[in-house]
């Protein structure tokens, strides 16, 4: 891992994971009004300043622990990382430390979209940095650090039975987690003006698509990534081949139940095809064949393109549709590995016990999340408010927060 090749890919691949969010940034941006671009974009744009430093100070020390019973990682263990950069083996471990702190910063920001056109900035950003600490860091403790989710085949099955959840780049640390606190914030908020079916149309398309572009590109380092700790890097292969296909399949799934329900097949439905696609695979990038994986982006587009609808039917306004997106492509992504896992999946080769561990990770993560996320947010409203005043909302969140406009067009 810490050959020159290994640390040139850490290094690339926590720059292309660090881009993502930028990349939430202009996806979510072109879906808002145009009158609350810039509000959506400084929400992801906060969360990187805000999440970046708290995982430096404390976040890295609680993503590890030493007992599958333990709930995180002293956050006092090493303030700063000031040791850590002092000891023996510094120059891999930070970038290690570097690379863990963008999948943090995603994961926060990917939750502002439940909440677009009506959230105080400030408020946001208490969410963001409580939400971080006790809703982030105790989950990747839990999935990769030693947790129980990465001890619960062991745990059930004892440790001769080759059963472990498996999530290699963040189905339930990442996109559960997100999906599930974006839920409890949008009911925690509440509708906006007007909300109902095909009220609130994307004002900017083209910077959609920017996003999207942007998501696939970044997802790479992603999934990928992690394979600098590799001794050859041996799945990369595999996993760039899936990343590849499944997001591409699922923009196909995506567009043709466009084209089913409403009889055009859109732009915007092809860019959240695909990210529907990334969220699915990022859990079994590193352990489904090629074919698999095409079923699985295939399976996603389709469920979630369908899974969108559901707030209208249930009367939650999850903007962005982060739970359609994040929260169902996260479990579909998690839950399939359960059947089709190379090796241990029910029906490659397994018997449920794959499955059984990765229903129990899953629900476990989704349950802890949203509540965590609805009492952080409902602590917020009741205090010192969380959304903007009705006639803010109207007149246009950009101004009231933050003095600017996104297409402020000086004279000719």
């Amino acid at each position: 891992m810490d050959a020159p090749g290994n640390i040139s890919w850490a290094i690339t691949a926590t720059a292309l994971v660090l881009l993502m969010t930028p990349g939430v940034a202009f996806f979510y941006g072109g879906l808002v009004k145009a009158k609350s671009v810039v509000s959506m974009m400084m929400m992801s744009f906060g969360s990187i300043g805000l999440v970046a430093v708290l995982w430096i100070l404390f976040g890295f020390s609680m993503s590890a622990v030493d007992s599958p019973t333990a709930f995180a990682g002293n956050p006092f263990a090493d303030i700063g990382l000031s040791s850590l950069a002092a000891g023996e083996g510094s120059n891999v471990a930070l970038l290690g430390v570097a690379y863990g702190a963008t999948f943090a910063i995603i994961t926060v920001a990917l939750i502002s979209g439940a909440i677009a056109d009506r959230a105080k900035f400030g408020s946001w950003l208490i969410f963001a940095g409580v939400f971080a600490t006790v809703g982030y860091f105790p989950v990747a403790a839990w999935v990769w650090g030693g947790g129980w989710i990465m001890n619960l085949g062991t745990t059930l099955f004892g440790e001769d039975s080759g059963i472990g959840v498996i999530d290699y780049a963040g189905g339930t640390a990442v996109h559960i987690n997100a999906g599930a606190a974006a839920l409890a914030l949008a009911l925690v908020l509440g509708k906006r003006i007007g909300f109902q079916k095909g009220i609130l149309k994307p004002h900017n398309v083209p910077l959609t698509l920017l996003g999207a572009a942007l998501l696939w590109f970044g997802w790479f380092g992603f999934n990928a990534g992690a394979e600098w700790l590799s001794e050859d890097m041996g799945g990369v292969g595999l996993i760039g081949i899936n990343t590849l296909g499944a997001t591409a399949a699922a923009i196909l799934g995506w567009i043709l139940i466009e084209k089913i329900k409403d009889g055009k097949p859109t732009s915007v439905g092809a860019a959240s095809g695909a990210v529907a696609g990334l969220v699915a695979i990022t859990p079994a990038c590193a352990n489904l064949t090629p074919g698999w994986a095409l079923l699985l982006g295939l399976l996603a587009g389709v469920v979630c393109a369908l899974a969108i609808e559901l707030k209208f039917r249930l009367g939650f306004d999850d903007s962005l549709d982060v739970v359609g997106i994040h929260l169902v492509g996260g479990l579909i992504g998690t839950l399939y590995l359960g059947f089709f896992a190379t090796g241990t999946g029910l029906f490659v080769g397994g018997d449920a016990r794959q499955l059984a561990v990765q229903v129990i990770a899953a629900l476990g993560v989704l349950i802890y999340s949203f509540v965590v996320a609805f009492i952080i947010g409902f602590a917020i409203e009741k205090t010192i408010g969380f959304r903007v005043t009705n006639e803010d909302e109207i007149a246009g969140v950009d101004q009231v927060v933050h003095g600017e406009e996104g297409y402020a067009l000086a004279d000719a």
